[in-house]
């Protein structure tokens, strides 16, 4: 037997490999990690709020002018002199407390998901492979100068290939792309997902913002988590973020361990925890 109900539903605040040394050896159902993507950039995301003005430079609902005034800014550097070998670790500690029909998903991006493909393969197993699943969406810059990048990818890896968990089930459906060429009740029902993922991002004005810079949609973790893992099972993020990780778990009555070693995570984490859940009181710690 392992003791980890002394870590479910906290979270921690500090180097995540310490904690993940921690963890007992089998004990965790589902990983889900958006690790820093090594852009070589500072990350930042300003925060304002509207103020009425008659400012005609933004015009607003029914031509009415506003004024943005900038309240917070919230930030992470994302830039390693050796990320592989800040990674690696990590990764192994991974393997090490997946349970056995557990599953680990790692949200990356086109500069190192060729890079993390072959480590994780070396870890896991080339066999361990499930899918590389791609979040496409559209909203951001234009590049001019070649195709815009608009996706990222996860790449999904079971312990035991052969035995995980996956509730086909319990999944939400999309619409067909053709309609026509299904029956009626199959159109009506809509299709499983694909390894292709058609989400926006969080909405700069929409009720889950939290200004995050690195903040991912709360309908991109319930499918990973809905597909990978059951009620009462235990789902880790060691690179926290926003907290949406635990968010939808807590939703989905799935126990969480949420890890981040920026302390405007744990502020942005705390605060959505107290808007969501006003009556829960959420544990933190120093690792």
């Amino acid at each position: 037997m392992h003791n980890i109900d002394k870590y479910t539903n906290n979270v921690f605040f500090g180097d995540n490999l310490l904690l993940l040394k921690e963890l007992p050896s089998n004990s965790i159902e589902l990983i889900y990690i958006d690790p820093p993507f090594n852009t070589g950039k500072i990350q930042r995301r300003d925060n304002f709020t509207v103020i009425k003005s008659k400012n005609k430079k933004n015009n607003g609902f029914k031509g009415l002018g506003y004024d943005l005034k900038k309240t917070s800014t919230n930030q992470y550097i994302d830039k390693f002199d050796d990320f592989h070998n800040f990674i690696t670790p990590r990764l192994e500690e991974a393997y090490r407390i997946l349970s056995d029909n557990g599953s680990i998903y790692l949200h990356i991006d086109y500069r190192e998901v060729h890079y993390i493909k072959i480590l994780l393969d070396n870890i896991f197993g080339r066999e361990s492979f499930i899918n590389e699943i791609i979040w496409a969406y559209d909203f951001g810059a234009r590049a001019k100068k070649r195709w815009p990048a608009k996706h990222d990818n996860i790449l999904f890896y079971a312990k035991n290939p052969k035995q995980f968990t996956f509730n086909t089930e319990h999944l939400d459906r999309e619409p067909y792309l053709a309609p026509g060429l299904v029956t009626p009740d199959k159109a009506a029902l809509g299709k499983l997902p694909t390894d292709v993922w058609w989400h926006t991002i969080v909405s700069p004005t929409g009720k889950e913002k939290t200004g995050y810079p690195s903040q991912k949609p709360e309908a991109i973790i319930k499918r990973i988590i809905t597909a990978s893992s059951n009620p009462k099972d235990t789902v880790l993020d060691f690179f926290a973020g926003s907290g949406t990780t635990g968010i939808v778990s807590k939703k989905l009555d799935r126990n969480f361990i949420l890890a981040d070693s920026n302390q405007q995570s744990i502020d942005v984490i705390k605060k959505r925890f107290k808007k969501d859940f006003p009556d829960y009181k959420l544990i933190t710690k120093k690792i």
